[in-house]
């Protein structure tokens, strides 16, 4: 599937048009704003929903958030050296240039080493209009490589020698290794600090205490094109429109994020006028559907339909977890990939919209043909569940649950988020496995309980999640430096624990190499290998549903890499 013949929607919000406020007696109507600035002033202002409230600001926190991914929201407050965009792009963000490989900002030393260097724009300035300086990136590496804090051994920090300010304006980073995406440095990869508000923190307090400043949420400083303004916990955050903003100040006023965890009161929301815009996984196709349907006539709103995150059943592969020793097994996983339907899971869950996985990464890039002959698929087969169990050592029980004399009764629980798609999701995928011999029960989990990091790392069977996908978004996140474990606070994103040398090996390589067609010849090998083990089940690219009215003009393509706000300030 060629990724330009997604772009048709393939589409997020350029939200160039404001909305006209209305009084707080009046009763609002799609495209008018619901929201007043803090002096009672009328304001332009934008509502939109989103699933969850963020436990921090910062697109990259101090240390590792598990559950529900929320940068759409969060780039509002922030900006990066870098921004990419609808294409997977890079632009400039807080830096006047990107540098290019093979320049004076791009600079590769025989022994491997390299050099890049980031001019910043002149007179930056952060939210509390204190001067944004090369210091501040020198402080952050700092800070984010405080093995204490967690986060030093997750790229690019782990591939970093040293930064240095040679002036105010200039970040001089050195790398220990050739590094491709040394220039890919957006917000949530490596932002600024502003030492002036927490280099003494950073030396006074412990880390359990530095992470749980208010600075990180509700007294939050940043460089985004929105300066935050009110956080009422559990309700909704304002922001207000950033002057000092890289990119120039953006062309709404005022925003307010409404967190609201039950989609179909999203959708009355929506239909009721009362919010103008849907973050990812605020609503789903059902509503989607119902705002197609009442949108049709009227021509009040625009719903866009996204094939995006990966969405895929992870294995606990860590005997010290596992409740089975069997699933350790990888002919019992290939049998369990077997048993599970995705077509007539995506049929029902998802109107048949998400495009389904053969591995993280999609469909639509360049090297589609070699991953397709590379990696190896799961088709719904229960014969072939069958012949594997058996090769496995088991025989079915007198219940007809798969049993061996090794290993016992094959039973375990399967996990999913407590959300009207997900849990059906859920019941439909344990009905599957049980019509299959596996005794198998479903745990729909709360949304609060999913953000536990001990609990995402040490479920004891299977636990069906979703987030990012492609190269950046979800391919680091299998390798075994990035298993969850005490030492590193449960903040690795390999919450299976599955390891594979090989893997890991491939990986190393595609970390360190420049040239982008054998980058492609190692990504292909990489897949091949994840799939033969089944470090988890591919499901489908899920359909993600962005709604907005139609007062917000110019729709815009995204792309895999980016996130659907990136282009927010305009």
């Amino acid at each position: 599937m060629p990724r330009d013949s997604l772009s048709v929607f393939l589409a997020v919000v350029v939200l160039t048009t404001a909305c006209s406020a209305s009084g707080p007696s009046s009763q609002p109507k799609n495209g008018d704003a619901v929201n007043r600035g803090p002096a009672g002033d009328q304001s332009r202002a934008l509502v939109m929903v989103a699933r969850a409230e963020p436990r921090f600001l910062s697109m990259k926190p101090v240390i590792s958030v598990a559950g529900i991914g929320d940068n759409d929201v969060l780039r509002s407050f922030n900006a990066g050296l870098v921004l990419v965009d609808d294409s997977d792009a890079l632009r400039p963000g807080l830096a006047e240039s990107v540098p290019q490989l093979d320049t004076d900002s791009w600079r590769v030393f025989p022994d491997g080493r390299m050099e890049t260097t980031f001019r910043l724009k002149p007179n930056l300035i952060w939210h509390d209009q204190s001067p944004l300086l090369a210091e501040d990136f020198v402080f952050s590496w700092r800070v984010y490589g405080n093995p204490d804090l967690g986060q030093s051994a997750t790229p690019p920090l782990v591939h970093v020698e040293e930064i240095v300010a040679p002036d105010p304006r200039t970040v001089l980073i050195r790398w220990k290794r050739p590094f491709p995406d040394a220039t890919r440095l957006e917000a949530q990869d490596f932002p600024a600090l502003p030492r002036h508000l927490l280099a003494e923190a950073f030396q006074r307090d412990q880390a359990e205490i530095f992470s749980s400043l208010p600075y990180w949420a509700s007294e939050y400083v940043g460089l985004g094109p929105y300066r935050l303004d009110r956080w009422e916990a559990g309700a909704f955050l304002e922001g207000e429109a950033f002057s000092g903003h890289a990119l120039g100040r953006p062309k709404i006023d005022r925003i307010r994020v409404r967190f609201i965890g039950d989609s179909n009161a999203v959708l009355a929301n929506v239909l009721a006028g009362e919010a103008h815009y849907t973050f990812t996984n605020a609503i789903f196709l059902q509503q989607g559907s119902v705002l197609k349907r009442e949108w049709a006539s009227s021509s009040q709103g625009v719903v866009l339909v996204i094939p995006s995150q990966w969405r895929r059943v992870e294995i606990q592969h860590r005997p010290e977890y596992a409740n089975s020793r069997a699933i350790l097994d990888p002919r019992v996983r290939m049998a369990m990939a077997h048993a599970v339907d995705r077509s007539a899971l995506n049929d029902a869950v998802f109107d048949g919209e998400g495009v389904l996985a053969e591995s993280m990464i999609p469909p639509w890039v360049d090297y589609a043909a070699d991953l397709q002959r590379s990696v190896v698929g799961y088709p719904f087969d229960l014969r072939r569940t069958e012949s594997l169990m058996a090769e496995a050592g088991f025989r079915p029980a007198a219940d007809g649950v798969w049993t061996s004399p090794v290993d016992g009764r094959l039973s375990g629980e399967i996990r999913a988020s407590n959300t009207a798609d997900f849990v059906a999701e859920l019941s439909i995928m344990a009905a599957g496995f049980r019509q299959a011999r596996f005794d198998v029960q479903e745990v729909p989990m709360p949304l609060r309980s999913r953000s536990d990091r001990l609990s995402r790392h040490t479920f004891a069977f299977m636990d069906i999640g979703g987030g990012g996908m492609g190269e950046s978004g979800a391919v680091p996140n299998f390798t075994a430096a990035d298993i969850g474990t005490p030492e590193n606070l449960w903040t690795g994103r390999n919450r299976g624990g599955w390891a594979s040398s090989e893997y890991d090996r491939l990986f190393n390589a595609f970390s360190t190499t420049l040239d982008r067609s054998e980058r492609n010849r190692q990504i292909v090998q990489m897949m091949r290998v994840f799939s033969e083990e089944v470090g988890a089940i591919s499901l489908y690219f899920n359909p993600i549903v962005i709604a907005h009215v139609a007062a917000l003009k110019g729709p815009r393509n995204y792309g895999a890499e980016s996130v659907a706000t990136w282009n927010i300030y305009e």
